[in-house]
């Protein structure tokens, strides 16, 4: 058996390759569906996880079978020195993709720096592109700074950047022309995501979900869209090329089609809490392993023993639903 076999199985049968870290729950944005949008309170830098730390959870894993690894925040721009974690990461044996989730805000001075690093793919959230629709969600009036960001990730040649959009009733339907537009003529691949309960208002109501069938039939209107077959055995969208050759479009279900059958992932926090499912009720603190002198093979027995029993789905469609305690930064997007 080699030292990236799939040892991380839940279950459900569910192989797990794929681990997203929160480097910060820090933001410099304060979206509606994320954040309040005054007086939050950050976890204290003493608990965040050192990047030694992560390190080893990395190298931990990666003799379990994980291979993919997501940076997210928070903003993980705001962690300093994130090229140098990055190097560490890419230095793993095992590892074989690295890619984080970003605002796009700093990318125009530290695009380069990330991808010399080893960073191979970026995730940018970007809601709209109307300058006063942008500011009624991120609560900032710096779109032209995100879209700097993402001209210069574009120009220093990463292997994938995809636009997560949040759909929102009543909200993005306007906006999801533009985006497409975009998508196709810069070479992103523009993802729509249904507004999931994580905000920490908890203002989150379903009715406020616009749902991924009708973004398709929205985009139907103009564009004959392809369904590629089997995309969500891969990751967690639905996607579709364009029948002219030129672009690809993601959808993502959370609420009214889940891909929890499909789930291979697990994410661990900034404070180093283990959590086998974005909803979950439960945590396992890796943090105070790391910290009391746990070995190496103690802290891969905490993990496996997570995620055997990883949760069979969300249960966001069920009577019985709660809301996480933590936020959508704190988790980790």
């Amino acid at each position: 058996m080699t030292s990236n076999s799939p040892k991380l199985v839940d279950g459900m049968g569910r192989t797990i390759v794929n681990l997203r870290i929160s480097v910060t729950d820090r933001c410099n944005f304060r979206c509606t569906y994320c954040m309040p949008a005054d007086n939050v309170e950050f976890m204290e830098r003493s608990n965040l996880l050192t990047f030694e730390e992560i390190h080893r959870v990395v190298t931990v894993v990666s003799k379990l079978g994980i291979n993919r690894i997501r940076l997210t925040g928070g903003e993980p721009l705001m962690r300093k020195d994130l090229p140098s974690l990055i190097k560490m990461i890419n230095e793993v044996e095992g590892i074989n993709d690295i890619a984080m989730t970003t605002n796009a805000y700093f990318l125009t001075d530290q695009a380069q720096s990330l991808k010399d690093a080893g960073l191979k793919r970026l995730n940018v959230s970007l809601d709209a592109l109307d300058p006063e629709k942008f500011r009624d969600v991120n609560r900032r009036d710096c779109l032209q700074s995100v879209l700097d960001g993402l001209d210069a990730a574009r120009n220093v040649g990463f292997k994938s950047i995809k636009i997560n959009a949040v759909a929102v009733r009543n909200f993005s339907e306007t906006e999801i022309m533009g985006l497409i537009e975009m998508g196709r003529s810069d070479g992103f691949e523009v993802r729509f995501i249904e507004f999931m309960p994580l905000d920490s208002d908890k203002v989150w109501e379903r009715d406020k979900v616009l749902f991924g069938h009708e973004i398709v039939d929205l985009i139907k209107e103009k564009h004959e869209l392809v369904p590629i077959d089997n995309s969500l055995e891969i990751g967690p969208a639905s996607e579709y090329t364009f029948a002219d050759g030129k672009g690809k479009i993601g959808i993502i279900t959370a609420v009214s089609n889940p891909f929890c059958d499909h789930c291979n992932r697990i994410r661990m926090t900034a404070d180093g809490k283990l959590r086998t499912c974005l909803f979950s009720e439960n945590e396992h603190n890796l943090k105070d392993l790391i910290r009391n002198g746990a070995t190496d093979a103690t802290i891969a027995e905490a993990i496996q023993q997570a995620v055997l029993i990883k949760e069979p789905g969300h249960k966001i469609n069920l009577k019985d639903f709660k809301q996480p305690d933590r936020a959508m930064h704190a988790i980790g997007g």
